[in-house]
């Protein structure tokens, strides 16, 4: 529910800027235009900040532990994160464009783990920072007055640079996403603010299914033998500046 408030809210903050925009521009000028040139060159730098919330999908194998144990896992509590990006965008035609936007993600996934046998519970809150190289195709419709709505896809690797400890669930390093996403184009009088609404799927088995780091705790390993595979998800909602 928490995910679905946040994009919830970050849509209604777009129509409402869409809105504040078309009112602003009707009250000056119907034919004035802000930056009308701005589209036309081949480079466009920028960079810009937003919030996320990471998301993990957990296939079980129904692994029974020596004592009786099942062990399940589940992300019962999402938090939003904190993401800074660049920008370099090439402009192919009136329509097209590829961007480039490497950045930092920082957040965290709370896991909380159950055993459906005697009832014990355990949580882990496990903490990333990524290093992301996204790359995208974006499509835009003509533009309106100021604003131009737009669609992205695209592919984008993550490297967790965050410090790995013995805890029960360790993650791989490095992880894939496919990517997509729609926005707006706002031309304002000396910049141009996009916000963006992105969809990130994970493409990758992420869980580190070899523990020598449990030889000395081999209670823990039994999480890690309850599962198959893990997959990471993401909800990034960016404002670009350009």
């Amino acid at each position: 529910m928490n995910r679905v408030r946040y994009i919830l809210t970050a849509v209604l903050c777009l129509v409402s800027m869409a809105v504040a925009n078309e009112a602003s521009a009707r009250q000056l000028n119907d034919k004035l235009l802000n930056r009308p040139y701005a589209d036309m060159r081949i480079w466009h730098l920028g960079f810009s900040f937003g919030t996320h919330v990471q998301d993990l999908s957990f296939t079980h194998n129904g692994y029974v532990y020596e004592n009786g144990e099942t062990w399940f896992m589940e992300q019962d509590a999402f938090s939003p994160g904190f993401n800074v990006t660049g920008l370099v965008s090439l402009r192919l035609n009136n329509y097209f464009s590829v961007r480039f936007s490497p950045g930092m993600y920082f957040g965290n996934k709370i896991v909380k783990m159950y055993d459906t046998t005697n009832g014990n519970t355990e949580k882990q809150n496990i903490k990333t920072a990524y290093v992301t190289l996204p790359l995208d195709v974006k499509f835009a419709a003509m533009r309106h007055r100021n604003m131009r709505p737009y669609i992205t896809t695209g592919f984008m690797a993550a490297f967790d640079v965050a410090k790995k400890r013995s805890d029960f669930l360790q993650m791989k390093v490095d992880d894939y996403y496919a990517t997509v996403g729609f926005g707006c184009d706002f031309y304002l009088q000396y910049f141009k603010l996009i916000p963006e609404i992105k969809f990130c799927f994970g493409l990758r088995d992420i869980l580190k299914h070899d523990r020598p780091d449990l030889v000395e705790e081999p209670g823990k390993f039994k999480f890690t033998q309850s599962l198959d595979q893990v997959t990471s998800q993401m909800v990034v909602v960016s404002f670009y500046f350009e």
